[in-house]
């Protein structure tokens, strides 16, 4: 706890936290907005199918372009680029909260919307690309664990935050109004984070300047792929994480449709809200203890053998809440497979950060990033397909179970990784 502390006080690692704390904070509060907006209104019937298809309109697009998006961040000023997007993204949610206000559910909303979340991958990604310039190497382990974490409980936060002032101003108008107005406050939150960027110094996220001088996006995407055949531990550790997300995702649709239409009347979308935001609660919860037990398990056992361990773990919980079909067994599958993921995700991210060279890094993290949407959006529509829209299933389970089996006992097999050090 200790070197935590320390790292929250370090002088230039504090201003790349405040960036991503911030803007992932604001984020909670926008996919509040949107989620009450597609799932969660009276006049909106939930269905699986329906919550697949969100999770592919906003992330297929990026998975295409995203590995191009890389050579960017490998050639320009990643400070720059973090900064251009957080100011683009606040123009684009004013555009979103007057549509919502109209009550458009047209292309254009779903292009604008493709564009914020595909902007926010991007600056993920640069924000993780940069962080080993921020800190000494010894200390890149407690410094991802910290950064994500703390990202992924912003967005927990934002979202309750969300949450409670859609509730609190629901009595101005229709939903809609409330859906539009948390957007206009989400736009400041994207104006602060605009903000904290300046404060970084141009050249202090990367990239160096001995990178590489290429030209050609498309060379430069396969030089990537080249790059990473030669670090399969790395590339395993991508597999196996994006494989975790994507079953976390099919799961996080299970939850929605029981909270939806299961443990709650369907026509009362407060109710169905609210065990929601519970089953975050708890997921937000797990995220903290899985990173704040990463580095003990990792200095124990190796951060190979760690990323398997919780594969397994990840492995027993799914079918918790395919057999028992209660809120409690929901909110248990929550929290463990949510902590073993961010225990699995921030050690991964520490080994490809210290694995991958700060000319490949940008390019890296938007394949890691491609990787993981593309598992996302098919384990979400593969799940939509045998689930019903109660929620109510034990295939959708069985199939996660199995498949974070396979890649803990067959890919992250320890005879994959001799001759590989383990820490």
């Amino acid at each position: 706890m200790q070197e935590f502390l320390r790292l929250l006080l370090h002088p230039r690692l504090r201003k790349l936290l405040a960036v991503r704390w911030s803007g992932q904070l604001t984020d909670g509060i926008f996919q509040s907005a949107l989620a009450s907006f597609v799932l969660f209104s009276p006049e909106r019937q939930a269905s699986a199918m329906a919550a697949a298809l969100g999770f592919a309109i906003v992330l297929t697009p990026y998975s295409v372009v995203g590995p191009f998006v890389g050579t960017i961040l490998d050639r320009i000023a990643r400070q720059r680029a973090i900064f251009v997007a957080n100011a683009l993204r606040s123009v684009d949610l004013i555009l979103i909260a007057i549509l919502i206000f109209s009550g458009s559910t047209g292309v254009l909303l779903t292009l604008l919307i493709l564009f914020a979340f595909g902007v926010n991958r991007l600056l993920l990604a640069g924000l993780s690309a940069g962080l080993p310039l921020m800190i000494d190497r010894p200390s890149l382990l407690k410094a991802n664990a910290l950064a994500v974490t703390g990202g992924s409980l912003s967005v927990v936060i934002g979202g309750a935050i969300g949450i409670a002032i859609r509730r609190t101003i629901d009595s101005m108008g229709n939903a809609n109004h409330s859906d539009g107005i948390l957007l206009l406050i989400a736009v400041l939150g994207y104006l602060a984070a605009t903000f904290l960027t300046s404060l970084i110094a141009r050249n202090e996220l990367g990239p160096l300047p001995h990178e590489n001088t290429q030209k050609d996006g498309v060379a430069e995407l396969v030089a990537a792929f080249k790059f990473l055949r030669s670090h399969q531990d790395a590339v395993r550790g991508i597999i196996a994480t994006s494989i975790q997300r994507g079953g976390l995702t099919a799961l996080t649709i299970v939850g929605l449709l029981l909270e939806r239409n299961t443990f709650n009347d369907p026509s009362n979308t407060e109710a169905g809200l609210a065990g929601v935001s519970r089953a975050i609660a708890c997921a937000g919860v797990g995220l903290v203890i899985g990173a704040l037990v990463a580095p003990i398990g990792v200095a124990k056992v190796g951060r190979h053998n760690w990323i398997r361990m919780m594969m397994i773990l990840s492995a027993v919980t799914p079918i918790l809440v395919g057999v028992i079909h209660t809120p409690w067994s929901l909110y248990n599958s929550a929290f463990f497979v949510a902590a073993a993921g961010q225990s699995m995700k921030v050690t991964n991210d520490a080994l490809v950060q210290s694995k991958i060279t700060d000319d490949f890094r940008g390019r890296t993290f938007a394949l890691y990033d491609m990787t993981v949407n593309v598992a996302i959006v098919s384990s979400a529509l593969l799940a939509a397909i045998f689930m019903p829209n109660s929620g109510i299933t034990i295939s959708v389970p069985i199939a996660i179970t199995s498949v974070y089996l396979f890649i803990a006992i067959f890919v992250l097999r320890p005879s994959k990784f001799s001759g590989i050090s383990t820490n």
